[in-house]
């Protein structure tokens, strides 16, 4: 389990591993990531039953822990007790001593067969035509165990894998030159990647480039990065039967990646490729149509609710509201854990208030108190009443009653406190009113990121919502 502990940083991106410090490490186990319990079946499954293609896309949004779910995949194939060594298959050909006759067999299937294109269920359907799966026999003494499902995370390999040091797993993700002209190569920034992953396995792209210490300079996977590619992966495996390369943000690629594009195709014996990506769109279309994808979804309010109060000892209270606004990404999640002791719900009913009932003062002395709070508790702010507004236009749109993760809610009080907050709001205004300050909020979100001054900013938002709710004089106070 990561602790993470969040430190001062009043000297800009150079500190901010302190943000990112931990007190152990743990193993990259099936089980250490956050849900997505279904899909680690489905991985499993197809090594199982030798249907992995060479070429994966792990597809999921910011949050939903596709990079730490491609490392736990890779430690489970390199992993001694579970894909290390593969069993040998019967064949045509006979052997000198009568028995029968065998050949190695690798886990991404016969060569000749078709592999499915995608973890969407369309062509799996084919597949299984094409290849009926066998009936299950009675367990006798000559069968083979049962396929684990997760790595035993006490072997060597697995020991290795887990601190990121296996010789046969590479990694590869956007860097920049930290000299002009200099030909940097992933190997280069190593030392600082293992830190940053095993510190921060939910973290994204601009998290990593800081930490690093980038600052203003553009990331990319370049074109000396493809050639180092080539080289390793055109050598032999050190120790496990397979080599694996785990390439994070492969938007980073631009038409430099071309070059890799034979390899990916007609790639050496026992080499598997697991792209990580966000958005599909900004993947080399040459790139894509030769991987088969394999779709993350994002995390559910219970998941993460859970693993707050596991991992990183909140209270269920609290855990609850972060989870609530966190919109399935456990980045955000964490990152709102640096203020959960904020009280976002009595600002926001102080702050309607100033506006529909109390007047001027009040409005005043409220922009006085949240001027004085730093620009990233300003955007949580409006983050977490921009929720309240979603869940009220949810309830006006399909019912209290069929809202999504409605029964994961159930005895949740913050979630309940929220929904009743959203209720009362929709009896203050109209959904055109709702998506009207939906835009005000997401625009104060823009300048706040900015360096807007804060007293403007939310002096001019309060007498923007003024004018949208104006018509309406229902207080949200009980």
């Amino acid at each position: 389990m990561a602790i993470f502990i969040s430190l001062p940083n009043p000297g800009g991106f150079e500190n901010l591993r302190g943000f990112f410090a931990i007190h152990y490490l743990c193993p990259m186990q099936f089980s250490e990531v956050i849900g997505q319990s279904e899909l680690k079946e489905q991985l499993v499954h197809m090594i199982s039953h030798n249907r992995l293609s060479h070429a994966l896309l792990f597809l999921g949004k910011e949050g939903s822990g596709a990079l730490s779910l491609a490392q736990a995949f890779a430690q489970y194939i390199v992993c001694e007790k579970t894909g290390g060594k593969k069993p040998k298959k019967t064949t045509g050909q006979p052997t000198t001593d009568n028995r029968q006759p065998t050949t190695e067999l690798s886990m991404f299937g016969e060569p000749e067969d078709e592999m499915p294109s995608s973890l969407d269920g369309t062509k799996l359907k084919d597949w299984d035509k094409k290849f009926p799966p066998q009936e299950e026999q009675p367990a006798t003494s000559n069968q083979q165990p049962a396929t684990p499902h997760d790595s035993c995370g006490e072997c060597a390999a697995c020991q290795k894998a887990a601190k990121l040091i296996h010789p046969d797993i590479h990694f590869s993700y956007p860097i920049f030159p930290k000299k002009a002209g200099e030909k940097s190569v992933c190997t280069d920034f190593i030392a600082e990647w293992r830190e940053f992953t095993l510190a921060n396995p939910y973290g994204n792209s601009y998290d990593w480039l800081q930490f690093a210490g980038a600052e203003n300079k553009q990331g990319n996977i370049n074109v000396y990065e493809c050639n180092d590619i080539i080289r390793k992966l055109s050598l032999k495996s050190f120790e496990a039967e397979y080599k694996i390369l785990i390439m994070w943000m492969p938007e980073a690629l631009g038409k430099e990646g071309n070059k890799l594009l034979k390899l990916i195709e007609e790639p050496p014996a026992n080499t598997l490729f697991i792209l990580v990506a966000e958005n599909d769109a900004l993947v080399l279309p040459t790139i894509l149509s030769r991987t088969q994808l394999v779709k993350v979804p994002q995390l559910n309010v219970h998941e993460i609710e859970t693993a707050l109060q596991l991992k990183e000892g909140l209270s269920f209270q609290k855990a609850s509201q972060i989870a609530a606004v966190s919109e399935g990404n456990y980045h955000e999640a964490l990152h709102q854990l640096q203020h959960a002791e904020d009280d976002w719900e009595s600002m926001l009913r102080d702050w309607l208030n100033s506006i529909v009932k109390t007047g001027p003062v009040a409005q005043v002395k409220w922009i006085e108190e949240m001027s004085k709070n730093g620009r990233e508790k300003q955007k949580q702010f409006l983050k977490y009443f921009t929720h309240i507004l979603e869940q009220a236009v949810r309830i006006r749109a399909i019912g209290l009653e069929n809202l999504p993760h409605q029964k994961e809610t159930q005895g949740n009080e913050q979630a309940r406190s929220d929904i009743e907050f959203a209720i009362r709001f929709n009896k203050l205004c109209g959904i055109e009113q709702q998506e009207a300050i939906i835009h005000e909020l997401d625009q104060a979100t823009y300048y706040i990121e900015r360096n807007a001054n804060p007293k403007m900013l939310f002096h001019a938002l309060t007498i923007k919502l003024y004018h949208i709710i104006s018509n309406k004089s229902v207080i949200l106070m009980q």
